[in-house]
C-alpha cells in the first residue's frame, strides 16, 4: 500500500488560500488545490494534518509529516529550522483597517496598534512601521487570521498587516477596507524536514513539473484570478 503524503496546515477558513474543510468536500483552496495536485503527480493519497500555526514546524522536524504547505514565507528564519521547494506562490503584504479609517500609509500607523501572527513576515513588516505599536498574535490558536480581524472589529486594534492574498475577499465587506499595499513579493513554499532530503526532491520535482506544464497556473486562476499569476506568461482560466 502506497503510504499518503502528509502534509500539515491549520483547518480555519482564509478565502482563497483554504476554506474550512467540509465533511463532504474536504479541504478546498488554492493550497488544497497544489496538495491534491502533487500527491496525484507522486501518485500517493494526500493527508491532511491539522495543527495550530506554531506547532507545523515542529512537527516536521520530528518526521509526523512529510511536508508544511500553509501559508510559510520562505525567510532566512524559517530557512534555518526546514529546507524550502521552489516556490508555488509569491505575494505581496498588505494592511487591513476599519472602513472609514484614514490610513493610507506606514506614517499613518504612528500610534497605532498593529496586528500581525508572532514571528512572521509580516510582523516583522508591522515592525519597520516607524512609531506603530505592533500586537503579535500567537501561533498557539486554531485560526490566529479569524482572531486578529475579530481584534480588529472590536476595536482592540487599528490595524492588520497580512499577506495580499487573505484580504482578496474582503474587498468588498462592510466593516473592513484596504489601506495600502506593500510590494514585498514574498515567496511561499513547501517546508521539509532537513534530514528528508528524499521527500525535498520528490516535492520540489513534482512542484516543478506542475509549473512547466501549466496546471498550477490554472489553479491559480481558479482560486486567485484577482492577482497576478507569478510564474511568467498567464494563468489561463
Amino acid at each position: 500500500m502506497t503510504a499518503p503524503l502528509r502534509l500539515a496546515c491549520i483547518d480555519s477558513d482564509a478565502p482563497p488560500l483554504f476554506l474550512l474543510a467540509d465533511p463532504e468536500k474536504g479541504r478546498r483552496g488554492y493550497e488544497p488545490a497544489i496538495g491534491e495536485l502533487i500527491a496525484g503527480e507522486l501518485g500517493r493519497p494526500l493527508e491532511w494534518v491539522y495543527l495550530p500555526w506554531a506547532q507545523m514546524i515542529p512537527a516536521v522536524q520530528r518526521g509526523d509529516v512529510d511536508g508544511v504547505l500553509c501559508g510559510q514565507g520562505i525567510t532566512e528564519a524559517r530557512a534555518q529550522q526546514v529546507d524550502f521547494t521552489r516556490p508555488y506562490a509569491v505575494f505581496h503584504e498588505a494592511v487591513l483597517v476599519r472602513r472609514g479609517d484614514a490610513v493610507r500609509s506606514a506614517t499613518d500607523l504612528r500610534g497605532r496598534r498593529v496586528a500581525a501572527i508572532a514571528g512572521s513576515t509580516n510582523m516583522a513588516l508591522t515592525q519597520t512601521f516607524e512609531g506603530a505599536l505592533p500586537v503579535p498574535f500567537g501561533g498557539d490558536s486554531d485560526d490566529v487570521f479569524g482572531d486578529m480581524l475579530n481584534a480588529l472589529r472590536l476595536a482592540e486594534v487599528d490595524a492588520v498587516v497580512d499577506d495580499d492574498v487573505v484580504f482578496v475577499p474582503l474587498a468588498d465587506d462592510p466593516e473592513f477596507e484596504l489601506a495600502f499595499t506593500v510590494r514585498t513579493a514574498n515567496r511561499w513554499g513547501i517546508g521539509v524536514a532537513k534530514h528528508r532530503s528524499d521527500v525535498l526532491a520528490a516535492l520540489d520535482g513534482a512542484l516543478g513539473r506542475l509549473i512547466a506544464d501549466g496546471r498550477l497556473a490554472e489553479a491559480w486562476a481558479e482560486w486567485i484570478p484577482a492577482l497576478d499569476y507569478p510564474f511568467g506568461g498567464e494563468a489561463k482560466e
